[in-house]
């Protein structure tokens, strides 16, 4: 128990460390590229989807190692002792999608609980970065300003009434 509690505390760190990196190089980088905002904005969710991916991995590797190095749980079947098993667990996990076609033992549960909870954290993560980075590009290329002035016009009553 006290391996795999040591494993999630590990991966929770690294798992972070991971996505600030990711998402503090996109702040970083893209206001100084002369692309348009549409453009950054893609940018940005192939980051963020990256660090998702890296992320997963990171998770993937590890149970495989709990499993085959360390003999603390299966992963259900025996079909479900291969890399690319353990990996669509992972990011079944991750995403809290849920399937359950393939079901943790052991000290392996500890760690599938952390996976889904961590993964639920950092997709929101990456939602609000998303949506903050879509007003700042969107601001930036004169898109969000229509959108804006036309919300407080309903505000004060000088829009459209729905």
């Amino acid at each position: 128990m006290a391996i795999t509690a040591s494993a999630c505390v590990l991966l929770l760190a690294l798992t972070t460390l991971i996505h600030y990196e990711v998402l503090f190089g996109l702040t970083a980088a893209l206001p100084r590229f002369r692309i348009p905002g549409r453009a950054k904005l893609i940018a940005v969710i192939l980051g963020a989807f990256a660090a998702h991916a890296a992320e997963v991995a990171l998770y993937a590797v590890v149970i495989h190692v709990l499993i085959h190095q360390f003999d603390l749980g299966t992963l259900g079947s025996a079909g479900a002792t291969s890399f690319s098993a353990t990996f669509y667990f992972s990011a079944e996990t991750y995403t809290s999608l849920g399937y359950g076609d393939i079901v943790p033992t052991g000290n392996l549960r500890l760690l599938a609980g952390f996976e889904a909870l961590n993964g639920l954290l950092l997709i929101g993560w990456s939602a609000s970065y998303t949506y903050i980075s879509m007003r700042r590009f969107w601001d930036a290329d004169g898109q969000g300003r229509a959108a804006s002035t036309l919300a407080s016009e309903r505000r004060d009553g000088d829009g459209l009434d729905c």
